[in-house]
């Protein structure tokens, strides 16, 4: 981790920012996640998670049964959040996960559930 007195910084094009004295980088993930994770509260408990870990984004279900989700925020929280997909809430089954790792781009305030594809 890099330390710095600013509060937002850019580092081989990738936004960073200040946080408590200490720089975390941020990244973007989209996952679409397969297997028994619709009607199991899977976008619900996605959210509840998110928010705990200050990620932004959005969740929803998809018509083949699969849910997918974007992640922005810290690198490190969004290692924890994909980690978490894995094993879904109770009831969940993930059968497996496709993962696209991009570039951050700020444009959520908030993590949603959205509905509708």
């Amino acid at each position: 981790m890099t330390y710095y007195d600013t509060d937002m910084i850019y580092k081989n094009n990738v936004m960073i920012y200040h946080r408590q004295g200490i720089i975390m980088e941020q990244s973007r993930v989209h996952l679409v996640i397969k297997g028994r994770v619709q009607g199991v509260f899977y976008r619900a408990s996605t959210q509840a998670t998110a928010i705990n870990l200050g990620l932004k984004g959005w969740v929803r279900n998809l018509p083949d049964g699969s849910v997918e989700a974007v992640f922005e925020g810290p690198t490190e929280n969004i290692g924890v959040a994909v980690e978490w997909c894995r094993q879904g809430p109770p009831g969940a089954s993930v059968s497996e996960i496709d993962e696209k790792c991009s570039d951050y781009t700020g444009e959520y305030s908030h993590f949603s559930v959205t509905y509708g594809w």
